[in-house]
């Protein structure tokens, strides 16, 4: 089920509780296409930063090759919120007055840690990652954040492309009543055009146009990202659970939030399940477990879970995921 679903699609995103073996199955499925063939990148938005340890080697903002066609990428969520503080401020310095420029970093410093912010810098650098991944490689595959980042971040591009259109929609409003102050504007008497009440505004129009060309360019980078995650064509969405009370129940409500969010799950896949063959205390462990997994398949009966088996050993490196894509070869 799995491997069919990832090679008839361009975007995987594997999400859940934490704890259950996202980054496992995520990269198993990355290296199975790889191994296919595919040109893969595997990214992380977890914080945790488990897809390097995992890998055993050091990962970054930018594709480390882990094998042949198959790169990886962490986002720092810390270091993101600074590169795109820093490319804001950028933008602000050139296109504002240069006595403001205090203004600006006070600004900014307050907005380091201003409620959503985490969310929207992340949210930019995967909406940059899809739109130049989609052209590079063959499959993105995510292994996302713990399931209530997840959903709050799948739900952003909406929210974020409305709030851009307000944006836009205030500064061509702002445009306009710049176009009527300079039409009331007098000459002083020595060639230059002043106003009754106020001095003339001395912000050039090409600096308008910038303003509106990024604003222009962010909203088309969210709209693409958007269209890309609701695409069921393109984009499967795999929510990972271990077969407990907890992490049923919050896969369900996952399930609605995504729903709500326009996102179509497209598959579930139950991660160390206990064995029913191994002495009475692990029987009774797998028969508790089915009980949780009846309530899952209630309350979600189009979906049929994969299940994998807990494993003796912990996987790390790229010998135990290769036994993993086995298993998963094997659904």
């Amino acid at each position: 089920m799995l491997l069919t679903l990832a090679r008839s699609r361009r975007v995987i995103c594997f999400g859940g509780k934490g704890g259950v073996g996202k980054t496992s199955v995520a990269s198993a499925t990355a290296l199975a296409q790889a191994q296919a063939g595919r040109r893969v990148l595997l990214v992380s938005t977890d914080p945790a930063h488990n897809l390097g340890h995992l890998w055993q080697c050091r990962l970054g903002p930018q594709p480390v090759a882990l094998r042949e066609r198959l790169d990886a990428v962490e986002i720092d969520p810390d270091a993101t919120v600074g590169a795109h503080l820093d490319t804001v401020a950028r933008s602000l310095r050139r296109l504002m007055p240069a006595h403001l420029g205090g203004e600006v970093d006070k600004h900014l410093n307050l907005s380091r840690d201003a409620p959503g912010m985490h969310e929207a810098a992340l949210l930019e650098r995967i909406a940059e990652l899809v739109e130049h991944g989609l052209q590079a490689y063959d499959l993105i595959v995510f292994d996302t954040a713990p399931s209530g980042h997840t959903a709050r971040l799948m739900a952003l591009p909406e929210m974020l492309t409305a709030w851009t259109d307000g944006l836009l929609h205030r500064q061509a409003q702002s445009r306009r009543f710049d176009t009527a102050l300079r039409n009331l504007a007098r000459d002083d008497g020595h060639g230059r055009r002043v106003f009754d009440s106020e001095r003339a505004p001395d912000t050039p129009e090409d600096r308008d146009q910038a303003i509106r060309g990024i604003l222009q360019r962010r909203r088309e980078r969210f709209q693409h990202l958007r269209r890309v995650l609701a695409d069921g064509g393109t984009t499967a969405f795999v929510i990972v659970l271990a077969a407990e009370r907890l992490p049923v129940l919050e896969t369900i409500e996952l399930h609605a939030q995504l729903a709500r969010a326009g996102i179509d799950v497209a598959g579930l896949v139950v991660n160390k399940r206990t064995p029913a063959d191994a002495g009475v205390f692990l029987r009774q462990r797998h028969q508790q477990e089915a009980v949780h997994l009846d309530t899952l398949r209630d309350a979600l009966p189009a979906l049929a879970p994969l299940e994998l088996p807990l494993l003796a050993e912990d996987i790390v490196g790229e010998d135990a995921l290769a036994r993993l894509v086995e298993l998963l070869g094997a659904d």
